[in-house]
């Protein structure tokens, strides 16, 4: 499967779970148990990994801290995550990640991708190319028209052509701004030149060099607290070397004796060896900290040099870190570098933008003429995706109707819309191009026959928006020429079932098995119709234990279920128990649709 897969979900004292560990397959997995017993419990704590907030109340009652962690594997193939690790200098262990997150009761909490600690935003940044969830309370990503206009391209086969329009727009954004720079007043561009020659002069006088001040506070901190160092060096030499009560004097005496004694006995030849290759390496250690102790040096004037450095550093972190241009070029730079490296980025730039400056009368015919020839091609690449756009829009909206009659919603109309972006200041009827086209892209609904379309947030319902995504993924993944979902999403469905049974049910199932043969589902569920089909069923219970204090204990565990197991769970989502008549259905079904 080319997508990430997550795992394992590991989850500890979160709600009502003490400690539990879910394995995941590809493909179809599902997840059942009573009403109550905690199925949102798990896809609520699959909700804290990728990002969302989350207080203390999640902590689970006598214990102190909170914590989810996932074992993600991503292919050669799911390059946005594998992008956005690599600029992170983030590398996966044998093609698998490790996300964690815990919370503690004081509020705080720690997240970490491998061992390297993120912030919220980046969690949220990263799961969101990982996992999408969809149920009662989680459309977000359903819910961003930004996601929509992905969705139209990548169904109509536009995501290269729009990647280069980008690509294209980004360059002539660029050279406008360039020009719009170089048309200022000769007083204005002398005045910025000054400046930047200015800060690059000072950079090169400082040349500071990338993880120079965390050297410079090290070094700083050993020199300020010197005595303490020297204190407890010579207590360390006393204890190693020096005097008769010393490691190694102690050591010297032992081997003589033992040295004695096995020449008496040889039974004693193998601690005879162990005490000598000890003796030795005492010895070894002894000189080599001998050494570091003779060298070990209170030098003020160095310590005066090291802070007087790491002022200097300090003031240029301040003056140039923090004004690096952020634009396309420069943010891999310095993102997760040192403060010198973000110093360095800003001369880097700042000499480009004086040469440019410097040049400006000689390259601004040369920059107007680019701009001119950009304008042109962005314009006929902009009518060319507007097109398809245009005709795609029409195909997506009637197979995802289609798709809608099948899943419950026959009154349900579908519509993406493809709007031309505002004329703003322009000329009346001019193209107005943003950094992927000409148009804005809009998902629209009618549920319900005689209703205007609407955009998808004032859909009240979370099954039907739960199925409004079913639909669309189904229409991805079905390939040809229209192209193929190649999101890297594994999909949580969370009580997609919620009004719907009999024939509908079935429908839903049938398509959670097409989206599972290119995407790992995730589905919670009710119907025993949609749960049959599950290439992997787990199910949810509660449990009263007794606590350590005495007391009951009520906890939520999850097992993945054997052939007679999940029978037996199939028949007890149809009948309530797992009575004769039940489980003759249930085989009847598994015969059908799960176990051959």
């Amino acid at each position: 499967m080319g997508a990430p897969m997550l795992e394992e979900l590991s989850v500890r004292n979160y709600a009502l779970i003490d400690s539990i560990s879910i394995s995941f397959e590809d493909g179809f997995n599902v997840l059942t148990g009573e009403t109550g017993a905690g199925k949102s419990i798990i896809v609520g704590s699959l909700s804290f990994l990728m990002g969302a907030k989350a207080d203390t109340d999640v902590i689970r009652t006598g214990t102190e801290e909170a914590g989810v962690t996932a074992v993600i594997a991503i292919g050669g193939k799911n390059r946005d995550p594998l992008e956005w690790l690599e600029k992170r200098d983030i590398i996966p262990d044998d093609g698998r990640i490790i996300v964690r997150r815990n919370i503690k009761t004081s509020g705080r909490s720690s997240i970490y991708i491998q061992d390297v600690p993120v912030t919220r935003a980046d969690l949220a940044d990263f799961m969101a190319l990982i996992c999408d969830i969809h149920g009662q309370h989680n459309h977000e990503s359903l819910l961003r028209k930004e996601i929509h206009r992905r969705y139209l391209d990548r169904f109509a086969g536009l995501e290269e052509e729009t990647a280069q329009f980008n690509r294209i727009f980004l360059e002539l954004a660029e050279k406008k701004k360039t020009l719009e720079n170089s048309l200022g007043s000769e007083r204005d561009r002398n005045n910025r030149i000054e400046v930047l020659t200015y800060a690059v002069e000072e950079i090169d006088k400082a040349a500071p060099r990338s993880g120079e001040s965390r050297e410079l506070e090290g070094e700083a901190q050993r020199l300020g607290d010197f005595e303490r160092l020297a204190g407890q060096v010579n207590s360390a030499a006393a204890a190693l070397y020096d005097g008769e009560a010393s490691a190694l004097s102690l050591a010297r005496r032992a081997r003589s004796a033992l040295d004695a004694a096995a020449a008496i006995d040889s039974s004693l030849g193998g601690i005879q060896k162990r005490l000598d290759d000890l003796y030795f390496e005492a010895e070894d250690i002894s000189e080599e900290f001998r050494s570091y102790r003779d060298n070990l040096t209170y030098d003020p004037e160095r310590l005066e040099e090291v802070e007087e450095r790491l002022a200097l550093l300090y003031r240029l972190k301040k003056k140039y870190a923090g004004n690096v241009p952020q634009t396309a070029s420069r943010a891999a730079e310095v993102s997760g570098g040192s403060a010198e490296d973000a110093i360095l980025a800003y001369r880097a730039r700042a000499a480009e933008e004086i040469e440019a400056l410097s040049g400006a009368g000689e390259n601004r015919e040369k920059l107007k003429a680019d701009i001119a020839a950009l304008e042109k091609d962005i314009a006929s690449r902009a009518a060319s995706i507007g097109a398809k756009r245009k005709t795609g829009a029409l195909k997506l909206g009637e197979r995802i109707t289609a798709i809608l009659s099948r899943l419950g919603m026959p009154n349900a109309r579908f519509s993406a819309a493809v709007l031309p972006k505002g004329q703003g200041s322009g000329a009346p009827g001019a193209l107005v191009c943003g950094p992927w086209g000409a148009e804005d892209v809009e998902f629209l609904i009618s549920a319900n026959t005689g209703e205007p379309l609407k955009d998808l947030s004032r859909i009240a319902s979370g099954g039907e928006l739960s199925r409004v995504m079913l639909a669309i993924k189904t229409v991805l993944s079905d390939g040809g020429a229209e192209g193929i979902d190649s999101s890297p999403e594994t999909l949580v469905f969370d009580e997609i079932d919620t009004g719907i049974g009999g024939e509908v049910a079935l429908a839903v199932g049938e398509y959670l098995v097409k989206i599972g043969s290119s995407k790992q589902i995730f589905c919670v569920t009710h119907l025993a119709s949609i749960a049959v089909r599950a290439d992997n069923h787990l199910r949810v219970e509660k449990k009263v234990v007794l606590g350590k204090d005495g007391g009951n204990r009520t906890l939520t565990l999850v097992a993945a279920l054997g052939n007679e197991e999940r029978r037996q769970e199939i028949a007890r989502m149809l009948a309530g128990d797992a009575g004769k008549v039940a489980l003759a259905h249930a085989d009847e079904l598994l015969l059908k649709y799960g176990i051959k």
